[in-house]
C-alpha cells in the first residue's frame, strides 16, 4: 500500500503510476545499470513523429537523480551514440572515477576554504577596516 501511494503522489520516488503504465504499454527495456536504474526505449524502435527518432528514458533505482546516471547510458539517453551499452562490451577506462552522488544543498556539501559557512575559524578583520563616519 505504501508503495502505491508513494507511486501516486511522488515523482523523485522512481516512478509514478502514469510513467509505469505508459511504460508497460509503450516500453522496451533496454538495460541495468550497475545503480539499478533501468532503461527503455520506444517498443520496436518505434520514430515518434514529434521527436524524428525514438523516445529513450530512465527509471530510476531511489530517488530521481540525473547524476547517478553513468556517462555511457547518459550517451544513449541523448541519442548521442546509437548503441546502448547493454548491447556492446564496454570495459571503463582507467582514468573514469565511480559515481559520486550530488551533495549539494545537503550537509556533505563542498564548502571551500574560506566559505562562510566553512567549518573554518575566520580570524577578525583587525585593521584593515575602518567605520565610515559622516
Amino acid at each position: 500500500m505504501k508503495t502505491f501511494l508513494l507511486q501516486f503522489f511522488t515523482w523523485w520516488n522512481g516512478q509514478t503510476l502514469g510513467t509505469r503504465f505508459h511504460t508497460w504499454r509503450h516500453g522496451e527495456r533496454v538495460g541495468v545499470d550497475a545503480l539499478g536504474n533501468v532503461y527503455y526505449r520506444s517498443r520496436g524502435g518505434r520514430i515518434d513523429p514529434a521527436l524524428g527518432h525514438e523516445r529513450r528514458w530512465v527509471v530510476y533505482n531511489g530517488l530521481a537523480e540525473a547524476s547517478s546516471v553513468p556517462a555511457g547510458w547518459n550517451g544513449w539517453l541523448h541519442h548521442t551514440v546509437d548503441v546502448a551499452p547493454s548491447d556492446e562490451t564496454y570495459t571503463a577506462r582507467e582514468w573514469q572515477k565511480a559515481h559520486v552522488p550530488n551533495m549539494t544543498g545537503t550537509p556533505r556539501a563542498y564548502r571551500p576554504p574560506g566559505s562562510a559557512v566553512g567549518a573554518a575559524v575566520h580570524p577578525k578583520a583587525e585593521g584593515a577596516y575602518k567605520a565610515w563616519s559622516p
